[in-house]
């Protein structure tokens, strides 16, 4: 008998197919099985753990600057806690705790940050001296040693080892995992997977895919006609020879001054690092077979990395190197996960690209099997969410160079505000050039090029991020103050805009939303679009250019999640149309108290107040263009949002510029944006507000229509509405202080929420934060905000700290 006929054969279907054998698919189908799914069937194209799995370094940590992929982890920890008990497969698990140095006063700045986000997430983390932080790792020298932060319910465990249990308990509850089969083809029909073809072993019917084959996932996605951003890049370690005396139960280490990390191994150490040269990994396609292989080890790449870890543990030296391992491993567009469903097949998920899958796997294979069960885990993941790539993050042009950018930068500081280098200028706006010629320093959103502010003569001309006051405050409070006293101009073509018709647009965007859309044409709506829970998926304007269309305006970043989500809860008979517009207008954003004069000058309209009132929408030519104007905005003055084909915004920009002269008309950029919101209160979606949050505790129940009718979460809203647990709210802080958002907020010494955005007001000269607290405090005051480990009295404001009764905005 041959090897394949002794294998057992495929089913003929099954309700789930999971496709990669590491950790996080066999912990998918361990949470699937749990939940109570038992038709699973994994494919794994060799055997487990055979893809990066096996040769992972195994470290386990939670903090992450997210508050929900950190809870995420924790759930990891707590799996990781009881699995070898639950199955009776060891897993080598050591909840040993971890160390972070830390060798600049920028560093210490950092890791008083981490350290407050950790208190307010709820993870015991400790900020200790040198001295401590060597008691607990003997083996590292204090050279240079400021502070370390710990945290003790981090650890290590065995990759290969946890990802059988997974597989155990998997399969003892009632899901089928295949070896040896490998993946060559998915059948699409229409916008869902039918069925999934393995080599030599036949075919297998299917209602749902779940794309977990790590550094295989692009080619996966590319099967079923989904564009994945995951790829693989060279990682090394290398491995010590047997240390005298080794000290037992050390945790692990990391020093991100020197690049490296550290964990325990055996008789020796494992010490890897982040060096700013590795190299990409099957750029043109994974070699075939490539099964349970490392790559040759780079002795003259790492040599930078060993130099640093010399000095910080000199015992590696007498130890000497055992092994060095060059491995390929799972990485992404933007260094984060790929997870969720995704925008082009409704029956296809996706879990890949973990940098630290191992940290992440038991807590990321229990949010995915609840998004295939219950429709969305139960933790917002918008950071990890594969709907937050655009087109040309899945390109090779922009993945491998901006990866290996990310690589390098993984342990270096990234004060608040840092840009990317690599693959910039991949979306101009017909501005552009305009712009930089007039001293725009861009940014990048969404693959946009966008002004983050202008540069002014005797004043900085590139950026200079920084943990205190950044280079370019005095510049943005220039244009802030010129946008609250006279008038400027923003370039918001990155704005993602669609068009939404039909026979059936009214009743469908009426069951989405949570406001009446159901008003005349030229009415421009702020609306929620909310999930059966009441929480905020979506939070854009839509306005009404007709009876059966909508022009629906949305951030830079969320046009493919928002498009989706109203694509996926409306009639899929043709009724319905989307079509993207982002690519066809440019937007020019026109505010400030002068802002109807410089208008005036160069529209062939009536423009005043009676004619054109605010909310409203209408087209009007402005010099020789063919304008859709919204008098809406996000900085709370006077203005419009100009809406134009892309071949006429040079014309008027250049139009508006001359007219508004005589008004001291100025560009601004996009920091400037965020000043002047967090004055006016205004939320921004994925921080402020997202899917766990609703609209009564974010303070935009006055947006909410009970009474129009049926709509998606309206039972939830109706049940929340008089049980509200926590709220929204703006503080200002009395003193110098540099928030940027994750911050703890303190009421009487006790931790009892957390920043969600921050700012400084340059109209009422203070630092802005909202976050949300209590309910019960609502109404309370001596709350403080603990900023890099300092508490800096806070004072909680009832509404918008600027122009609360929103007079200007209306003028």
């Amino acid at each position: 008998m041959n090897e394949l006929s002794s294998r057992p054969p495929l089913p003929e279907r099954a309700r789930i197919v999971v496709i990669g054998g590491g950790i996080l698919g066999c912990s998918i189908a361990y949470h699937l099985a749990a939940l109570g799914e038992t038709d699973v069937v994994l494919l794994e194209r060799f055997e487990l753990t055979d893809g990066a799995t096996w040769h992972a370094a195994g470290l386990v940590g939670q903090l992450r600057s997210s508050r929900n992929v950190t809870r995420m982890l924790e759930h990891s920890v707590a799996l990781y806690d009881r699995l070898e008990a639950e199955t009776g497969q060891a897993v080598d698990w050591h909840k040993v705790g971890s160390l972070r140095l830390a060798c600049s006063p920028e560093r210490v700045l950092e890791l008083k940050r981490l350290t407050t986000m950790a208190k307010s997430f709820g993870l015991p983390m400790d900020i200790i001296g040198a001295d401590e932080a060597q008691r607990m790792f003997p083996l590292m020298s204090t050279e240079g040693v400021l502070a370390a932060a710990f945290l003790p319910t981090d650890g290590h465990i065995d990759p290969a080892s946890v990802t059988q249990a997974l597989a155990k308990g998997a399969r003892q509850r009632g899901a089928h995992i295949f070896e040896h089969a490998e993946v060559t083809s998915i059948t699409v029909d229409g916008r869902r997977i039918t069925q999934v073809t393995t080599r030599d072993r036949g075919a297998i019917e299917c209602e749902i895919v779940v794309n977990a084959a790590g550094m295989w996932g692009l080619e996966i996605g590319a099967m079923a006609g989904a564009r994945v951003p995951a790829i693989a890049l060279e990682h090394q370690y290398l491995l010590t020879g047997p240390i005298d005396d080794m000290p037992r139960g050390m945790p692990t280490m990391r020093d991100p001054d020197h690049l490296v990390y550290y964990k325990p191994d055996g008789p020796g150490l494992l010490v890897g690092g982040y060096e700013p040269d590795t190299l990409p990994f099957g750029e043109g396609g994974i070699p075939s077979p490539f099964r349970r292989e490392l790559l040759d080890p780079n002795f003259d790449r790492f040599e930078q990395l060993a130099a640093l870890a010399t000095i910080r543990t000199p015992v590696i030296e007498r130890a000497g190197i055992r092994t060095l391992v060059n491995g390929p491993i799972p990485y992404s567009a933007d260094a984060d996960f790929v997870m969720g469903r995704t925008p082009e097949i409704d029956n296809f998920f996706v879990a890949t690209g973990f940098l630290y899958g191992i940290a992440a796997g038991g807590g990321a294979g229990r949010m995915m099997a609840e998004w295939i069960v219950d429709g969305r885990p139960s933790l917002d993941l918008w950071p990890l969410d594969v709907r937050r790539f655009s087109f040309h993050h899945t390109t090779r042009h922009f993945m491998y160079p901006r990866a290996v950018e990310l690589y390098g930068h993984h342990y270096k500081l990234a004060p608040p505000g840092s840009e990317h280098a690599t693959a910039r200028g991949v979306r101009r706006s017909p501005l552009h050039e305009p712009l930089r010629s007039a001293g725009a320093v861009f940014g990048s959103r969404g693959g946009w090029e966008r002004p983050n502010w202008f540069a002014t003569a005797g004043g900085p001309t590139q950026e200079a991020p920084s943990f205190g006051r950044p280079n370019w405050f005095e510049t943005v409070g220039t244009e802030h103050r010129a946008v609250r006293e006279r008038v400027a101009l923003f370039d918001q073509t990155s704005f993602s805009k669609f068009e939404v018709s039909g026979a059936g647009a009214l009743d469908a965007l009426q069951r989405l939303a949570v406001t009446n859309l159901d008003k005349s044409v030229g009415s421009v709506i702020y609306t929620q679009l909310c999930n059966e829970l009441g929480g905020i998926e979506c939070d854009l304007t839509m306005t009404r250019l007709a009876s059966d269309r909508w022009y629906v305006v949305t951030g830079s970043a969320f046009g493919a999640h928002d498009i989706g989500w109203i694509r996926s809860n409306s009639p899929d008979d043709g009724t319905v149309v989307i079509q993207d517009f982002t690519s066809a207008r440019a937007v020019i954003n026109l505010c400030g108290p002068r802002a109807r004069d410089v208008l005036a000058q160069v529209c062939e309209d009536d423009v005043s107040n009676a004619a054109f009132r605010y909310a409203r929408a209408r087209v009007i030519t402005i010099a020789s263009a063919p304008v859709l104007a919204l008098r809406i905005g996000y900085v709370g003055e006077l203005g419009w949002e100009l809406h134009i084909p892309t071949e006429y915004a040079a014309h008027v920009y250049e139009q508006l510029w001359h007219a508004g002269q005589s008004a001291g008309i100025v560009n601004a950029g996009y920091r400037t944006i965020d000043t002047l919101r967090m004055e006016k209160g205004y939320v921004y979606w994925s921080t402020d507000v997202t899917p766990d949050t609703n609209p009564w505790e974010a303070g935009l129940g006055w947006r909410v229509d009970l009474d129009k009718g049926d709509f998606i979460g309206r039972d939830a809203l109706v049940a929340h509405q008089n049980e509200v647990v926590r709220r929204l709210t703006t503080f200002t802080i009395d003193d110098e202080a540099w928030p940027v958002g994750g911050e703890a907020i303190l009421h009487d010494g006790n931790v009892v929420g957390f920043t969600t955005s921050a700012n400084y007001g340059h109209t009422i000269g203070a630092p802005i934060v909202m976050g949300y607290i209590p309910a019960a405090l609502a109404d309370a005051q001596d709350f403080a905000i603990e900023v890099y480990g300092d508490a800096h009295a806070a004072v909680r404001h009832s509404g918008a700290v600027y122009d609360a009764t929103n007079e200007r905005l209306r003028a």
